[in-house]
């Protein structure tokens, strides 16, 4: 999880109501949504959990290996997702990235889906300058083209065609992949996600 403004009903959401997030998202296994990201790295590379949430898919690629830095905009889930990764675990928003070619892989789980449409285009330069030159970026967000808070949360949802010329728009990266899912949770078996898998370019906008 992760917002853009200083105060946002979305972050104070997540942190009144960390400890029930961690609860009910840890457990979740989404290994099919791992696999295809983690496949396209070297081993031990450097991965950015870019809106971390419970700390769950952090810890997992630090099991695995790869060197993890990880941070969330809620203070609350930060700190409960450092005792979950075991690493600190920055808080930060997405205006406020800005590593320099540092990260072989950005990670961005559900949690760029909680900025507002026209906020997305400057987050995703700022991750995609994250990465090394043919580094690998993946999003998710809820499938759909509505905008607007549900439950105390900003949502911003995605089609898949919606979501490729969103990433397409950003000269820094190359779509590679867009796939629909559903959600791993059986209670929300009925929801579905749109996910995305892209390169880094190098500077003169080639692959």
């Amino acid at each position: 999880m992760n917002t853009n403004a200083r105060s946002d009903p979305t972050v104070d959401y997540y942190d009144r109501h960390a400890d029930d997030f961690v609860r009910d998202t840890l457990a979740v296994d989404v290994t099919p949504l791992h696999e295809p990201f983690l496949a396209l790295l070297p081993v031990g590379g450097r991965v950015l959990d870019a809106g971390c949430g419970s700390g769950r898919d952090a810890r997992e690629f630090k099991r695995r290996g790869f060197v993890v830095t990880a941070f969330d905009a809620s203070p609350e889930l930060a700190q409960r997702a450092s005792g979950v990764v075991g690493q600190p675990v920055t808080v930060m928003r997405f205006q406020e990235v800005a590593f320099n070619e540092r990260f072989d892989g950005v990670w961005a789980c559900a949690s760029l889906l909680h900025l507002h449409r026209k906020e997305l285009g400057n987050a995703i330069r700022r991750l995609a300058a994250s990465l090394v030159v043919g580094g690998v970026f993946f999003a998710s967000f809820k499938c759909g083209d509505g905008e607007g808070e549900r439950g105390g949360r900003y949502f911003t949802d995605f089609t898949a065609e919606g979501l490729r010329e969103e990433l397409s728009s950003c000269p820094l990266l190359e779509v590679l992949r867009i796939w629909e899912s559903a959600d791993a949770r059986p209670e929300r078996s009925a929801e579905k996600w749109v996910n995305a898998l892209a390169r880094k370019r190098n500077s003169e906008g080639e692959p």
